[in-house]
């Protein structure tokens, strides 16, 4: 397949015919990456069961993994829940258009693979211009997950997209970088009180201002167990792991680089490429061949919208092993260290402190 590569600029007139293209391949069934204000999502037909199963097979997805149903303007949800409970209609005038999803009973016109077998559907309304335009010109709710292979890091470029997906999907609209990073907020609105699915720009202490207390999934921020299941069914894979082995460091900031720069020298002295990801206030503390600056620690925005790209640069860059600081987990920061978590595995290290442990 020869996937079509169409830069668009929303503030020129010819971006028009771009976006009317893509909308005519929407409606034909096919599947088209545009971006939106978190991450590049790859779009099919949300209600057609035969464009929903080539988003799954583009991916490499699995089938049990639901989709999120992207709209252009609000009225939309209408048709596609079956319900829209008050606390729901309370985030959706706070938050909406923008990077909050929540979750619905659904309705009977969302086939079940868009749902991934079960009775309730995810619904967001994107702020993105690109986004909104191209969703409005193809008159349906667009399915679209990240536009990734599953798995790796979600995409915050076209070039991300085009690198995993090209050849595999019909067009690829490329809007620039995009401006979160991280995939958006998902609330479980269908229950009550609504769950924190997995957390966002939209933060647990954004939620709680406008509904109150706001449950999280127990499985967030911890390696998914027998006794620890995510209720999104989603949450329980591999998500954002680079093909280096991505490894946590926490502790006092010092032992944390001491810690790193012992491990990195070790495995370089094994031949192996190391790398580490650091902030703008401690990269001149490391010594691996790679070092990589999310940002100023003191910027949580910063950070949550370079992780991908970092992450995606140490594959370019064919290093074979990373080290990450860790950060606070309030606000952005859970959202941060839910995906640094998952991209390593939940392999956490303790740093040690060289006086104490005689070293």
């Amino acid at each position: 397949m020869n996937t079509i590569l169409a830069k668009v600029d929303m503030a020129r007139p010819e971006a028009m015919e771009t976006i009317r293209q893509a909308a005519d391949i929407l409606r034909a069934g096919g599947l088209v990456a545009f971006p939106t204000e978190t991450v590049y999502g790859l779009g099919g037909n949300g209600l057609d069961e035969k464009a929903c199963e080539k988003i799954y097979l583009a991916k490499g997805r699995p089938s049990d993994n639901p989709l999120i149903l992207h709209i252009a303007q609000q009225e939309e949800l209408n048709r596609i829940v079956r319900e829209i409970p008050p606390l729901a209609r309370k985030l959706m005038d706070a938050f909406w258009p923008g990077p909050l999803t929540l979750i619905f009973p659904k309705a009977e016109i969302v086939p079940p693979k868009a749902t991934g077998g079960l009775d309730t559907v995810a619904v967001r309304f994107p702020s993105h211009p690109v986004a909104r335009a191209v969703i409005r010109a193809a008159g349906l709710p667009i399915a679209a997950p990240s536009a990734n292979s599953s798995g790796k890091p979600s995409p915050t470029r076209a070039s991300h997209v085009e690198f995993d997906l090209g050849g595999r999907i019909d067009m690829i609209v490329d809007g620039g970088a995009t401006e979160w990073g991280l995939e958006s907020t998902i609330v479980d609105v269908s229950v009550e009180p609504p769950v924190l699915l997995r957390p966002g720009a939209v933060t647990q202490e954004m939620l709680e201002e406008v509904i109150g207390s706001v449950e999280i999934d127990p499985a967030l921020l911890s390696k998914p167990t027998a006794a620890v299941k995510p209720k999104a069914p989603g949450m329980k894979y591999t998500h954002y792991s680079p093909k280096a082995e991505v490894l946590l460091v926490k502790g006092a900031e010092k032992n944390v680089a001491d810690t790193i720069n012992r491990m990195a020298a070790a495995e370089k002295a094994a031949g192996r490429k190391t790398g580490v990801m650091a902030t703008e206030q401690t990269r001149e503390l490391y010594h691996a061949d790679v070092v990589l600056s999310l940002g100023s620690r003191e910027n949580p925005a910063e950070i949550g919208a370079n992780l991908f790209k970092i992450l995606r640069k140490f594959d370019f860059l064919g290093v074979d092993v990373v080290y990450s600081e860790v950060f606070p987990e309030k606000g952005e920061g859970m959202a941060i260290m839910n995906r640094l978590q998952k991209a390593a595995g939940y392999h956490v290290i303790e740093a040690e402190d060289e006086k104490r442990s005689g070293i």
